[in-house]
C-alpha cells in the first residue's frame, strides 16, 4: 500500500503508511536530541515501537530502557510511557498502535512536512495545549506531572 505524506507530530517525522489488518503503522524520524510525546498511557490500544536506525530511550513503567537498531519495545494498555532520542543522530523507527484508530492522533495535529518550519510548528505552545486539552479522545492519558518521573 502507498504511504501518505509526512506530517511533523510534536517534534517527530511521522508517515502513515495505511493497512487492511486492525492495527495503525507508522514510519517516525525523532530529529537528534529530541524529546518524544509528554508521557501517557493508552488504556485500549496495544504499542509497538521497532526501531531501524540510530536508537531511543524509552521510559515505561518508571523503567528506563534503550532500543539500538533492530531492537523493539512492546507497550501494552494502562502503561506510563514516553521516548526520547538523547543522541546527535536521527533515529528512525516504526510504530503500531492496535487496535486501528490512534493514526486520527498524527492526522488532527500532523503539520505538513512542506510547510515552512513545520517542526517548529509542530511543537508551538498552541499546539502542545491542543494536545494537553483533547488527548483524551485518543485514548491518550497523561497524567499529572507528579506521576511522570521521566
Amino acid at each position: 500500500m502507498k504511504s501518505t505524506s509526512s506530517k511533523w507530530v510534536l517534534g517527530q517525522k511521522v508517515t502513515i503508511h495505511p493497512t487492511t489488518g486492525d492495527y495503525d503503522m507508522v514510519v517516525c524520524e525523532t530529529p537528534a536530541g529530541a524529546q518524544g510525546p509528554p508521557p501517557h498511557i493508552h488504556n485500549q490500544y496495544k504499542e509497538a515501537f521497532l526501531v531501524i536506525e540510530g536508537e531511543l530511550e524509552f521510559f515505561v513503567d518508571g523503567k528506563i530502557q534503550v532500543c539500538k537498531a533492530g531492537e523493539s519495545m512492546d507497550v501494552p494498555p494502562g502503561t506510563l510511557h514516553t521516548f526520547s532520542n538523547k543522541k546527535d543522530q536521527p533515529c528512525t523507527w516504526v510504530n503500531i498502535h492496535s487496535p486501528k484508530g490512534f493514526s486520527s492522533f498524527f492526522e488532527t495535529f500532523g503539520i505538513s512536512e512542506s510547510e515552512t518550519n513545520a517542526v517548529e510548528k509542530s511543537v508551538h505552545p498552541e499546539i502542545i495545549h491542543k494536545v494537553l486539552a483533547t488527548a483524551k479522545e485518543y485514548d491518550m492519558l497523561i497524567p499529572p506531572p507528579s506521576m511522570n518521573k521521566s
